[in-house]
């Protein structure tokens, strides 16, 4: 296991080079998760506001966990490109992404660290922390450490990569007057306080005030009606969206009568769920909600099924039963894809409406029931009457209080929401802790089209559990690959640091130096296995560290000089 009093870092390359610039859409990337170019002041006036409003001990908790959090996901992107985790190379991405992002210029002193027995120490000396410098240069000095985001960003990279918790501190700060700065990180329990780090993570005190008045807020507002249901909340909370809360609200205003409902809207929207939701929140909320697909039911079959069949009443009727609406008495029947009844079963269904009665199959005694009717359609009714499918006396009687759902491209504003409502509840039945998505992926999301609308989304999102390693955020080729096909144009840093258009998406274009190489009589074989070979060289015959100078993965080196290998001995 690593242990070095006089480390050096590698080439940082390999994390350079997942930095693009997608200058297109405004929107920077660091692999799969955007990143943000401001102004370092933005946070010293964070700081100032968050320290005026709930003041210096509450700020700092805050900052440390912004931090943390920073540097928890910078070790997820380090587990991906270094996986080789037992080497002091891996660690030492942490601080280099840190310096990539123009945090802090950081110098190792000594990294001592074993995954397999836990134990951890990391000595380094900082130069320009942001933070320090921000704080110099526009407060003066203060009485305790200033870099509690940076401090935060060691001690969520450490912990993350360790397995356990980590915690680093300043030792030395040039904001306090000290000449250096100067941090040490240590497993949490080594510290003469080893609950700080527990503290600090923990919800402030403040949040958790602010959130037990939420709560009676909502027990008071619950108290005042019906009590919602698991369906009716999902319905109530997973949209923010102008056009789905008008939907809702129209929906809410039927509640309270027996007017027949027409729920409009594409194929997976929800609504049966909206249905459900509208006989929950009625007076009719103890009887049956029975739901019917009407497109999965036999022709022949549909009017039994609906309506009841007696004994005898045809071949294969040896019983006599009641249909849906017999059973949904008292409560509420839903009907999906009502266009697709037949015709006898319209004029049936439309005596059922004007008169409250019903015959079975094959009976002649009429029954009374009293059903709430919600109907659904993804197809235009006007257009099936017009057609001569539907007929037209019934549309009218069911199109008195028509609701539109909206699609999802339509309400784009709630993906997110329905995205965090389904992981909560998919990682449960998967028994998976999935924190998230990554940054792309979610664009992906928020520029598809949907077809499927919500129900294609769940199936997306279960798709991504499934595919993705516990404690990992989905990334956009587990979500759905289909979602990355469309390329945009971007941008990405040569190892100078400088801006040039992606080769990813200039594939064709002259570069002066290939079309020297080329009018030379290049041959690609040869030149890729003195390059190889140089790397190796200067690499010490250390794949990890050749694969790095070469902007290759371990696995792909690996492969390929196990193709020179075999060349060789033929």
């Amino acid at each position: 296991m690593p242990t070095s009093t006089d480390p050096k870092f590698p080439t940082s390359q390999d994390l350079v080079s997942q930095i693009r610039f997608d200058t297109s859409f405004g929107k920077v990337w660091m692999q799969e998760q955007r990143l943000l170019l401001v102004h370092s002041s933005l946070f010293l006036n964070l700081r100032h506001e968050l320290t005026a409003t709930i003041g210096e001990q509450r700020a700092r908790g805050l900052l440390m966990r912004l931090g943390f959090h920073s540097g928890w996901r910078d070790a997820e992107l380090a587990r991906k490109l270094r996986p080789e985790l037992s080497t002091a190379n891996a660690f030492a991405a942490g601080p280099q992404l840190a310096m990539i992002k123009g945090m802090v210029n950081v110098a190792p002193v000594r990294m001592d660290f074993n995954l397999d027995e836990g134990s951890f120490y990391g000595e380094f000396l900082w130069e320009g922390a942001y933070e320090a410098d921000l704080q110099l240069a526009n407060g003066g000095r203060t009485q305790s450490p200033a870099c509690w985001l940076l401090t935060g960003y060691s001690s969520g990279f450490s912990t993350y990569y360790m397995g356990r918790q980590v915690l680093f501190r300043e030792e030395e700060c040039q904001a306090c007057g000290d000449s250096n700065w100067r941090i040490v990180g240590r497993p949490a329990q080594e510290w003469d306080d080893p609950e700080e780090l527990n503290r600090i993570l923990k919800p402030d005190a403040l949040a958790e005030e602010l959130l037990s008045l939420q709560n009676q807020l909502s027990e008071l507002q619950a108290s005042r009606s019906d009590q919602y249901s698991p369906d009716e909340l999902v319905v109530n909370s997973v949209g923010n969206s102008r056009r789905f809360r008008d939907a809702w609200k129209l929906l809410q205003k039927a509640v309270d009568n027996n007017i027949s409902v027409m729920l409009q809207g594409e194929t997976g929207v929800g609504k049966e769920v909206f249905a459900r939701s509208l006989h929950l929140n009625s007076s009719r909320a103890s009887n049956p909600f029975v739901a019917v697909n009407c497109a999965c039911i036999p022709t022949d079959l549909v009017e039994s099924e609906l309506f009841g069949v007696e004994k005898g009443a045809f071949t294969g009727a040896h019983t006599s039963r009641p249909g849906k609406f017999e059973r949904a008495n008292g409560g509420t029947l839903f009907l999906d894809e009502v266009v697709e009844l037949s015709p006898r079963a319209q004029t049936s269904l439309l005596r059922v409406l004007q008169e409250g009665e019903l015959e079975r199959v094959g009976d002649t005694h009429t029954r009374k029931v009293d059903v709430r009717l919600v109907i659904a359609t993804n197809e235009d009714l006007d257009e099936a009457v017009k057609a001569g499918k539907f007929r037209a006396d019934l549309f009218y009687r069911l199109n008195v209080y028509p609701v539109h759902i909206p699609a999802l491209r339509e309400r784009r504003d709630d993906i997110p929401l329905l995205v965090e409502h389904f992981l909560n509840k998919l990682q449960t039945q998967y028994r998976k802790k999935i924190p998230g998505i990554s940054d792309k992926a979610m664009q992906a999301l928020m520029k598809y089209d949907w077809p499927g609308n919500i129900r294609e989304l769940e199936s997306m999102v279960e798709r991504g559990i499934i595919l993705t390693d516990n404690n990992q955020l989905i990334d956009l080729d587990a979500l759905c690959p289909s979602l990355g096909l469309s390329a945009q144009r971007d941008s990405e840093i040569t190892r100078d640091g400088h801006l040039q258009p992606s080769v990813r998406h200039n594939l064709y274009q002259l570069e002066p130096v290939c079309d020297s190489m080329l009018d030379e009589g290049f041959e690609f074989g040869e030149f890729e296995r003195r390059l190889i070979s140089t790397a190796m060289h200067k690499a010490e015959r250390n794949v990890s560290q050749a694969a790095r100078l070469l902007g290759l993965t371990r696995a792909q080196l690996a492969y390929r000089l196990e193709k020179l290998e075999s060349v060789k001995e033929e």
